[in-house]
């Protein structure tokens, strides 16, 4: 049996963490447009824009408006940090 391949996902804002948990995808608005991340991403970091972050996981989807931050992919974990996070 394959394991699960999800990316552990944090979201951070300036007053506290906001999510912190597994994800199968990742949907984000960065400052040129969407970016998805997979399982197997590559390395990077980006600057984010302003709009969704979706985020679609075994336990179900969540989402939240972010803006003005950066986003990180190292090994399967995806971390933001955001100025503004809003959960949807």
């Amino acid at each position: 049996m394959n394991a699960p391949r999800t990316l552990r996902v944090t979201v951070i804002s300036p007053s506290a963490a906001v999510f912190d948990g597994e994800a199968s995808s990742v949907v984000a608005p960065a400052h040129d447009g969407e970016l998805g991340i997979l399982y197997g991403h590559a390395p990077m970091v980006v600057l984010l824009g302003t709009g969704e972050l979706k985020l679609r996981g075994p336990g179900g989807d969540a989402s939240f408006r972010v803006s003005r931050g950066f986003l990180q992919v190292v090994e399967n974990a995806v971390s933001v940090l955001a100025e503004d996070v809003t959960s949807l």
